[in-house]
């Protein structure tokens, strides 16, 4: 049995529809003026969720021991060619120090209670570890290992021998003592892409490098007018956030 709804004491039906109908509308039109755009936007970007930067210098996370060993495999996964600079020269490692300084590094955005258990590959990402715990136990390792057998880390290797590696390290051909070395490159490699690409606002892609010669714009505002425009080569400077952070 369906359940009646009630009306105040005095109130009809009928007001009560009238009253909703208009407090729809009167919604629906605030919404449609909100999203209307009429001249200079009035809002500040990255007011209500600012992107996580730090103006600090040197390294905040790694060692100086670390971040060379890191900048030495950054300069191998992006070597400078007549294209673009290497991936030390990007910043690369600078992303890379800047997230783990942040909440990148600790996961503080996702649930890391256990159990842990070995997933498969399309389970994703199955590690107790957080990202600090993983470049520190990984680099450590990584040069535990050149100390074994070439009594130099990895950054004294030449070009050549730090290429060897870290192939066979891709390849999972090569085992590390206290961790797994291909999830060691795995994660530099996913990340040196990351700083390589992202916004220089988070330390990496300096002077917007691969932006350039990507021939992307960046984070501009809107694109309305150049919408109709197809096939052409438009002639745009990229613009970082950081244009943007500097203008609000």
């Amino acid at each position: 049995m369906k359940k009646r709804a009630k009306t105040l004491p005095g109130v009809t039906r009928r007001q009560v529809l009238t009253w909703t109908t208009l407090g729809v509308a009167a919604t629906v039109t605030q919404a449609a003026d909100a999203v209307s755009l009429k001249g200079t936007p009035g809002w500040t970007p990255f007011s209500d969720n600012p992107p996580e930067s730090f103006d600090q210098q040197g390294w905040l996370f790694f060692t100086p021991e670390e971040a060379q060993t890191l900048e030495a495999i950054v300069d191998r996964l992006i070597p400078a060619d007549e294209l673009s600079i290497g991936g030390k020269e990007a910043g690369c490692a600078v992303f890379i120090d800047r997230q783990l300084h942040g909440f990148y590094g600790t996961f503080e955005r996702l649930y890391m209670q256990g159990p842990f258990h070995q997933g498969t590959p399309q389970q994703g990402d199955q590690s107790p570890l957080i990202p600090q715990q993983r470049y520190r136990q990984g680099i450590a390792a990584l040069n535990r290992y050149v100390q074994q057998s070439a009594q130099k880390n990895f950054a004294d290797l030449q070009p050549e021998q730090q290429d060897h590696l870290l192939q066979a390290m891709e390849a999972g051909k090569v085992h590390f003592d206290g961790y797994d070395a291909q999830s060691l490159f795995n994660d530099v490699l996913t990340n040196t892409m990351e700083g390589f690409f992202a916004d220089p606002i988070y330390g990496g892609n300096k002077d917007m490098v691969s932006w350039k010669m990507l021939g992307f714009p960046g984070a501009r505002y809107d694109y309305r007018d150049y919408i109709d425009r197809h096939n052409e080569n438009l002639g745009l400077e990229p613009i970082s956030m950081m244009q943007w952070k500097a203008r609000g």
